[in-house]
């Protein structure tokens, strides 16, 4: 499993990073909006949010996720404990919250329990094809397509998504799969030989910023 982890701090962010890793997740850091923004995508299991961050707040950045379709299980880290803090980041798409300081044995409680209730909706479907991110398992019509890691990534991002990816994001997604660097060059060769096994009309390219899934 893979926590986006957003937090400032730097000694509470190194000591949240050292106790996940430690419970087996995958950690992925940023400490501002920016970063955080960046560093989201499909693979991303859960999001654990400050909610005071240098060039912004969290609860505006679950606010504007949520507007842009992302369904990523949001868990607020904050500072704050008065009751109209807390109901601001629940209505902006947040799913539980934390009050610093918290315990940790608390804070892996709640962090299984979001990912247990997200593993239900763990599967996408579209146009025939369905995108099952527990078993890693892309089928189309009830016949699992055989994939190559980086084209099933490509594949998930591209259902998941609603809106046009760029070709920056894809890259992004797919950075150090199986150890290997993907460049701009072979993304264009996996979105070729994706084409030819799920259907080249579901995958359009737009010209100049990336590719869309058309159902």
């Amino acid at each position: 499993m893979k926590i986006l982890l957003v937090e400032d701090d730097v000694a509470l962010r190194g000591a949240l990073e050292e106790l996940l890793c430690r419970e087996g997740y995958d950690v992925v850091k940023a400490f501002n909006v920016s970063l955080a923004r960046s560093a989201m995508n499909s693979e991303v299991d859960l999001v654990m949010l400050d909610v005071g961050l240098p060039d912004g707040d969290g609860i505006s950045l679950c606010h504007q996720w949520r507007d842009e379709g992302v369904q990523t299980p949001i868990l607020f880290l904050t500072a704050k404990d008065e009751e109209l803090d807390v109901v601001r980041g629940l209505d902006a798409g947040g799913n539980d919250y934390v009050t610093k300081p918290f315990r940790m044995q608390e804070l892996l409680s709640r962090i299984r329990a979001l990912l247990r209730r997200n593993q239900k909706d763990s599967t996408v479907s579209r146009s025939g094809i369905t995108i099952d991110k527990a078993k890693l398992q892309a089928s189309q019509d009830g016949e699992v397509l055989m994939l190559t890691v980086t084209e099933y990534k490509i594949l998930a991002k591209l259902i998941s998504e609603r809106s046009i990816i760029t070709r920056a994001a894809l890259l992004n997604a797919l950075w150090d799969v199986d150890s290997r660097f993907v460049d701009d060059n072979t993304l264009s060769v996996h979105i070729s030989r994706l084409r030819e096994k799920v259907g080249s009309s579901h995958i359009k390219t737009i010209r100049g910023v990336g590719y869309q899934w058309v159902d």
